[in-house]
């Protein structure tokens, strides 16, 4: 067994101080030490982005990066998007465009659009279709979820 290290994950703007061994997941740390399970784990391998998280502004696979890594890092996970009972404009276009399906991976996929709108509201529309297809939808709902993204990108883009 390896020994353990102390990190801090600033997740959410909520210091823990945690103690991991080095190889423990970043996903596995969110989840099991830190108690915060909205974010999912699916392939372990950063096929699937069920996983994703923003860390410093950018999304990640959780499953891909250690804990140790994520260290004093801002870290936002799907629990932080809204503001009290105010969803983010990205979690209502998922219920009104249907985008939610079984739910499985709609964390990803909204810590994924969101992370990627908020560092380019402009981004064009095939390219924001290119960064979805990164993350999957086991339930193959993609029109949908593609229908919330735009709507929750035109949306996020008025606000500014």
């Amino acid at each position: 067994m390896s020994e353990k290290t102390s990190v801090t994950l600033n997740i959410n703007g909520r210091n823990f101080s945690i103690q991991v061994e080095p190889r423990r997941t970043l996903a596995d740390a969110i989840r099991e030490d830190c108690g915060q399970t909205g974010t999912h784990i699916g392939c372990e391998h950063g096929v699937c982005g069920a996983c994703t998280v923003i860390v410093n502004g950018e999304p990640v696979r959780s499953c891909l990066m250690f804990a140790a890594q994520a260290d004093g890092k801002k870290i936002r996970t799907v629990e932080g998007l809204a503001r009290g009972d105010e969803l983010h404009p990205m979690q209502r276009a998922f219920m009104e465009h249907h985008g939610l399906q079984c739910g499985f991976c709609t964390p990803g996929f909204l810590m994924l659009a969101v992370g990627v709108l908020e560092r380019e509201p402009d981004i064009g529309d095939d390219e924001l279709l290119d960064v979805l297809s990164s993350n999957l939808c086991r339930c193959t709902g993609y029109q949908n979820i593609i229908k919330a993204v735009r709507a929750a990108a035109a949306e996020m883009r008025g606000s500014k």
